[in-house]
């Protein structure tokens, strides 16, 4: 069994053949887990998790959609959370990128969910995209040693991975960690123990080489997991095997 911890099943760019795509995962005994960017997103990804039994979700606003939060949207969120097959609270964090959403209305609709995370006692999944500063400070305040955490999609530097191993806190990598200007992302898989590492697409973004500027989706796991291999000199078994434990302690995925 193989673990996508961080998919976007929900995205219109499944709107066609989306019974297809679970049945291609079915095939290769893929689970995934699909993260929602808001609370309609949120409610969209638990009609499809109903649906298909490799699938599970988070639930979660997502830092682009930050300043639409409804005022009171913890009471929403809570509710959402309870859901048999949500594992986390996801994707959250900050985005200094594009600043869809002012800095501090980030931070605040973090920090509040991380709050419902911690209520519920469940893993949260960070979204950190040139704010990596803040997203440390924010996490050692309200999160580290006290629930699960998953950084995906890394995309910070080596001194930064080392910050977070030492706090506990799990990394996943996707398609990226096959470009050919992944230098960096390379040297923190090469430091990062398996004990902390998850596998993840982002899936329909950041399809892996060879097959970029295609969609993405969970069945092209193999060419991240062959370069994860490579990378720290192990077999895929290995790389299969320890990254799919990882997402089963901390998601509860049976």
């Amino acid at each position: 069994m193989i673990i996508d911890v961080h998919a976007h099943y929900d995205d219109e760019a499944f709107l066609n053949d989306l019974e297809d795509v679970m049945a291609r995962l079915k095939e290769e005994n893929i689970i995934a887990i699909s993260s929602s960017s808001s609370i309609e997103s949120s409610k969209e990804n638990i009609e499809i998790a109903k649906k298909y039994d490799n699938i599970y979700i988070t639930v979660g606003i997502h830092p682009h959609e930050a300043k639409d939060a409804p005022k009171d949207f913890e009471d929403g969120l809570f509710e959402l959370a309870k859901f048999e097959k949500n594992v986390a609270i996801g994707e959250i964090g900050l985005d200094y990128h594009y600043d869809f959403s002012p800095r501090d209305v980030q931070k605040e609709v973090f920090i509040r969910q991380i709050e419902v995370a911690k209520k519920l006692n469940l893993p949260i999944v960070v979204h950190s995209r040139e704010a990596h500063k803040d997203t440390l400070d924010i996490l050692q305040e309200h999160a580290i040693g006290k629930i699960p955490i998953l950084v995906h999609c890394y995309s910070g530097s080596v001194e930064m991975s080392r910050i977070l191993r030492k706090q506990g806190i799990y990394i996943s990598v996707g398609g990226v960690v096959t470009f050919q200007n992944a230098k960096k992302l390379i040297e923190v898989v090469k430091e990062c123990p398996l004990e902390l590492l998850m596998l993840e697409t982002d899936s329909p973004y950041l399809t892996p080489h060879p097959h970029r500027g295609k969609r993405n989706d969970s069945t092209y796991l193999k060419y991240v997991i062959t370069k994860i291999a490579e990378i720290k000199g192990v077999s895929e078994d290995e790389v299969i095997e320890k990254t799919t434990q990882n997402a089963m302690d901390v998601f509860g995925i049976k």
